[in-house]
C-alpha cells in the first residue's frame, strides 16, 4: 500500500496514522475501507481508530512518566474508551454522575477518577460517594459545607480546589477558562481561592491533596502552562507559609491543541512535558518546596486525531457564485463549526475524480444557516449525490455533544483494528426517539 502525498487536497498529516490509499479515492483506516464502513453502519457514522488511541495513551504515559494522566471523558466516552483508557494505565476525569456510572459499571477503578464540574448536582456528589471516587475537584465555596455534609462523620474524601491563575490561553473566548471573570473554579487575585482553602482546611471530612487549574482547550503553546506552574507555586508557597500546608498535588488540567487542517500547529507534547518539569522544579527550590506530584488531564489530544466521520453527499446546489454541498449530518453530530467556527479538511471517500478542484462549502442538513460542516474547501469539482465525503479529526466533541436537532438521531461509533471494524455505539433510532415522549 502507498500513502497519498502530504501535499494540497490530498494531505493526510491530519488523519489516523494508519489511513493508506491502496487506490485513488479508496480511503482506509486500519486497512478498513471507510466505504465499508458507510455501507456497513450507514452515515454518518464515527469511525475510531483503536490502536491509534491507545498510542496515544502511551506517548502521554512516556512523556510524563511521574505523573498522572487523567483521561479527560468529556471528550469521548463509550464502555470500550474505559477499557482502552484503563488497559493502557491512564485515570479518567469525569464531569457528571453519568460519566462516572459508566466508567464504574464498565470496570474502571473508581479511586482513579476524579470528578469536575462547576455546578455539581446533589446526585453528581451522592454518585461519586457511593462508588468511591478517588478526588472531588471543589469549584466553589458552596460545594464545601454540602460536600462535607454529604460525607457525613467519621468519612473522609480526598479533594482538591480549582483555582483561577488568571492566564489567557486557548484557541476560542469560549474554550478560555483560566481567565478572571468566568463560572469556572476560585481566583488567586481576589483571595476567594485562598479563603476557600482555609474553609476546607477546617472540615475534617475533607483532605485537602493539592490545587487544580485549567487554562482553555486547543492549547499549541507550552508559555501558558510554565505561567501556570509558576503562579500555583506561587500559592503552594503562601499557603504554606499561612497555613504550614505541604500539598502533595498539582494538578495542570489539559487542554491540549491538536491540529484540524495541514500545516495548522499542534502542542510539542515532548518539550511541554521536558519545560513543566523543569519550570515545577526550580519554582518548588525557589519557594523551598518538595515538587508535588503533577496531575494532567488530555482529551482531545487523546481521541480526536484517531477520529474520523462520514457523511453521504445529498444534494449540490450552485447559487450564485457559491457551490453548497449538503450532506445527511452536520450540526446535531457536530456542533463545533458553529460554537467555534472550528474548520475541518474533508475528503471524497469511495472512489476516484479526475475532476478539477472546486471551492465548496459543505454544509448539514439542518434547519440553520449556521449549519455548516466545512466553509470554502476544495473537493473535486464532480461531486454529486451518493458520495461520501470524510472528515479526519472528529474523535473529540462530536458524538459528546451531539444533540436531537430535528430528531435525525446520533450516530454510530464503530472502531476499527487489524482490518476489522465493530459496532461500538449503535445509531440512536426513531424508536428510541419515539421511546422517550411518554405524554399525550
Amino acid at each position: 500500500m502507498t500513502v497519498v502525498q502530504e501535499t494540497g487536497v490530498g494531505a493526510l498529516t491530519v488523519w489516523p496514522a494508519s489511513t493508506t490509499e491502496p487506490r485513488p479515492g479508496d480511503l482506509r483506516v486500519e486497512g478498513v475501507a471507510l466505504a465499508e464502513v458507510a455501507d456497513r453502519f450507514g452515515t454518518p457514522v464515527y469511525v475510531l481508530d483503536e490502536d491509534e488511541v491507545r498510542d496515544r495513551c502511551r506517548t502521554y504515559r512516556d512523556a510524563f512518566p511521574d505523573a498522572e494522566v487523567l483521561y479527560a471523558a468529556k471528550a469521548f466516552l463509550c464502555r470500550a474508551m474505559v477499557h482502552w483508557v484503563e488497559e493502557e494505565g491512564l485515570g479518567l476525569d469525569v464531569c457528571s454522575a453519568g460519566e462516572l456510572e459508566l466508567a464504574v459499571t464498565a470496570g474502571f477503578p473508581a479511586e482513579r477518577i476524579v470528578l469536575h464540574g462547576n455546578a455539581k448536582s446533589p446526585r453528581d456528589l451522592e454518585t461519586a460517594l457511593r462508588l468511591g471516587v478517588g478526588r472531588i475537584v471543589i469549584d466553589s465555596p458552596s460545594e464545601i459545607a454540602r460536600l462535607a455534609a454529604a460525607v457525613g462523620p467519621g468519612g473522609q474524601q480526598k479533594v482538591m480546589v480549582r483555582v483561577v491563575p488568571g492566564i489567557s490561553a486557548g484557541g476560542h473566548d469560549k474554550i478560555r477558562t483560566g481567565t478572571e471573570d468566568q463560572k469556572f473554579g476560585l481566583s488567586i487575585c481576589d483571595g476567594y481561592a485562598q479563603h476557600a482553602i482555609a474553609r476546607i482546611l477546617d472540615q475534617p471530612q475533607l483532605r485537602l491533596t493539592g490545587l487544580h487549574c485549567h487554562l482553555g482547550s486547543q492549547i499549541t503553546s507550552v508559555k501558558p502552562y510554565l505561567a501556570a506552574v509558576r503562579r500555583m507555586v506561587g500559592l503552594m508557597a503562601r499557603l504554606h507559609e499561612q497555613h504550614g500546608l505541604v500539598l502533595p498535588e498539582l494538578d495542570l488540567g489539559g487542554g491540549h491543541g491538536i491540529a484540524y487542517r495541514p500545516g495548522e500547529p499542534a502542542l510539542d507534547l515532548t518539550s511541554l512535558a521536558r519545560r513543566v518539569r523543569a519550570e515545577l522544579a526550580d519554582a518548588c527550590a525557589s519557594a523551598e518546596l518538595p515538587v508535588p506530584r503533577l496531575l494532567i488531564e488530555p482529551g482531545r489530544a487523546v481521541v480526536g486525531p484517531a477520529g474520523v466521520v462520514v457523511y453521504r453527499v445529498l444534494a449540490v446546489k450552485r447559487t450564485g457564485s457559491h457551490t453548497y454541498v449538503a450532506v445527511d449530518g452536520g450540526m446535531s453530530d457536530n456542533p463545533r463549526p458553529a460554537l467555534y467556527g472550528v474548520r475541518y479538511a474533508p475528503r471524497l471517500a469511495g472512489r476516484h475524480s479526475a475532476a478539477a478542484p472546486a471551492r465548496v462549502t459543505v454544509v448539514g442538513r439542518h434547519c440553520e444557516a449556521g449549519d455548516v460542516v466545512a466553509a470554502d474547501v476544495e473537493l473535486p469539482g464532480d461531486l454529486r449525490p451518493g458520495d461520501l465525503l470524510a472528515v479526519p479529526v472528529a474523535g473529540a466533541y462530536h458524538l459528546s455533544m451531539a444533540s436531537g436537532y430535528n430528531m435525525v438521531g446520533r450516530p454510530p461509533v464503530a472502531a476499527v483494528r487489524d482490518g476489522q471494524a465493530r459496532l461500538l455505539v449503535r445509531r440512536e433510532s426513531l424508536e428510541d426517539i419515539r421511546g422517550r415522549d411518554v405524554g399525550l
